[in-house]
């Protein structure tokens, strides 16, 4: 009688965590990845007026969640151009060090949401991803 009891404690437990899992499941977020295709070839500011450095960056964009990649894909060659015009404006420094890269990703990352907010009313951009970052000098 008591393996019975514990038994149907134990299903009805798992029944419960399977249940538990299965809402949290739903609610997971259902984010979406955007590639800036080919990678982000450019220039950046060197040491000297006369000398010139250049990175190439591969650049993905996580999506708020699939339903909106589609617009997002609409607005590629703004968030593409937004990514290369904010490289060109970065002192070397910038470029080669990791703390100017995380600045660099920051900002962005924030003007490619000002610029979504302005054209959707939403920010739609939830992050910026460098899976490839390479410069030269």
């Amino acid at each position: 009688m008591k393996k019975l009891s514990l038994r149907l404690l134990a299903t009805i437990s798992l029944l419960c965590s399977l249940l538990s899992f299965s809402s949290h499941a739903q609610d997971a977020p259902n984010f979406g990845y955007l590639s800036l295709e080919p990678d982000i070839i450019t220039n950046y500011i060197g040491t000297s007026s006369k000398k010139l450095g250049f990175v190439r960056v591969t650049v993905e964009l996580m999506i708020d969640s699939v339903d909106v990649l589609e617009i997002a894909e609409h607005h590629l060659p703004l968030l593409r151009a937004t990514t290369i015009e904010i490289f060109g404006q970065q002192p070397e420094d910038k470029v080669k060090s990791l703390t100017g890269r995380e600045d660099i990703r920051q900002a962005i990352l924030k003007a490619l949401q000002d610029h979504m907010r302005k054209e959707t009313g939403a920010p739609i951009v939830k992050d910026v991803i460098f899976t490839k970052y390479l410069y030269h000098s």
